[in-house]
């Protein structure tokens, strides 16, 4: 199947009611609401990322339990897709069986080196979803499918990139309260795979019902922090010295920037923050709100030179830290833990001044950082700033706060 896609465009003409505001496109991005693994190596790295990074386990899903997929999937040890969260929303982070993702999808546009199985970007309604899916078949962008999945309860439609990378545009998802649990599987039944019809029932009307219906609302799945809760973390104890309160930025090999840039800017919305060129390939950064960066492209002529995994296209995955002293306590618990820091170049990380990365068991740097630039309005085209700062062992003990260290999306909620 052929993977090529010529970059589409949508007219600067174009005016779209958005909640009342008239904008070039039916929707607004408000932020990274999740994002997917297809994992090679997937009990290392959900142990990584679960058991270490400390993303919990929201729901588990056995593709196996589907008659229609479970003999296509034999001989897999694990068929499950794990959906995790670090907050409130049902799932920030999903991961499955590399293989898995592939025969599932091998009759669809796919590509099996694709280790990313999913982008997924917030918008403010329902009404912007269904609009969008419109959007994109007018401007012949091909789609995945659309809908609304369950567990997670999100509307939602997924568009993919010119080198096909799966976005995915999404309103409503379901938020875990005090008692750590999902929604039983019975509320499942509200699931659509198709374009649905406007208006829908409200959230709280479809648990009226099921409760009425005599639904056991306590019978979803929950997973108990297997580690002790040892360290002192800013007054609360917690089983890790840090406390993951954002995800994001996602970055990128692609074989061509110009067009996957085009796409993201045109037909998503986004805003190009910087460009810079590192060992003569270009690299973009592009933003979806007032964070530096949330996407970030880079040539994948840079793959061999920062010893990336070559059979992925990701390039890192980041996760934002409550402060600086857990970024310093953080890289010295992976170590601890036999996990290397990578070495980096700090020019590839610009808008956050301290980082560092960890290789994941399949080959992707996971960056911790703990602040992120703040760009105002629709300034475009930042002039060269300061590079992260990645040597961790020089870090001093604290830092100099500059305007916006605090700035950007605030974590709701305890942390843990």
């Amino acid at each position: 199947m052929s993977m090529t896609m010529d970059p589409p465009s949508a007219q600067a003409d174009e005016q779209y009611d958005v909640g009342g505001v008239l904008l070039e496109r039916p929707f607004k991005i408000r932020r990274l609401g999740h994002f997917g693994f297809s994992a090679k190596n997937l009990k290392e790295c959900l142990h990584f990322y679960n058991q270490e990074v400390g993303f919990r386990i929201t729901d588990p899903m056995n593709f196996a339990e589907r008659p229609p997929v479970a003999k296509l999937l034999e001989g897999i040890a694990d068929t499950h897709q794990y959906f995790m969260r670090h907050g409130t929303d049902h799932h920030s982070f999903v991961m499955a069986d590399r293989e898995v993702v592939n025969r599932l999808y091998a009759s669809r546009p796919h590509k099996p080196a694709h280790s990313i199985n999913q982008m997924t970007w917030q918008v403010g309604s329902l009404h912007e979803v269904v609009n969008a899916i419109d959007f994109f078949d007018k401007h012949k962008v091909p789609v995945n499918r659309a809908g609304r999945d369950m567990p997670g309860s999100n509307w939602h439609v997924y568009p993919f990139d010119p080198e096909f990378h799966r976005n995915e545009l999404y309103y409503g998802i379901e938020q875990i309260g005090w008692n750590g649990k999902p929604k039983p599987a019975e509320l499942y039944a509200r699931g659509f795979h198709e374009r649905p019809d406007l208006p829908q029932i409200s959230e709280e009307e479809e648990v009226l019902r099921a409760e009425q219906a005599g639904v056991d609302m306590n019978s979803g799945y929950l997973q108990r922090e297997s580690m002790p809760s040892i360290y002192d973390v800013d007054g609360v104890m917690l089983p890790r010295p840090f406390k993951v309160v954002k995800i994001g930025p996602v970055g990128l090999y692609v074989d061509d920037i110009d067009a996957v840039s085009a796409y993201y800017e045109k037909i998503m919305g986004f805003l190009v923050t910087r460009e810079i060129t590192y060992k003569g390939e270009r690299c973009r950064f592009l933003r979806c709100n007032t964070e530096h960066h949330s996407l970030a492209l880079y040539s994948k002529a840079l793959r061999k030179h920062l010893n990336g995994a070559e059979d992925s296209t990701c390039m890192s995955f980041g996760m934002q830290l409550a402060n600086y002293r857990q970024l310093r306590d953080a890289a010295k618990f992976f170590r601890e833990r036999g996990r290397q820091i990578v070495e980096m170049p700090g020019e590839l990380f610009p808008g956050m001044d301290y980082a560092f990365a960890v290789a994941d068991p399949d080959g992707v740097r996971a960056i911790f950082y703990h602040s992120m630039k703040q760009v105002a309005g629709a300034v475009q085209f930042l002039p060269q700033g300061a590079a992260a700062n990645m040597q961790v062992d020089r870090w001093p003990q604290t830092i100099s706060g500059r305007p916006d260290v605090y700035n950007g999306e605030a974590y709701l909620g305890p942390w843990g």
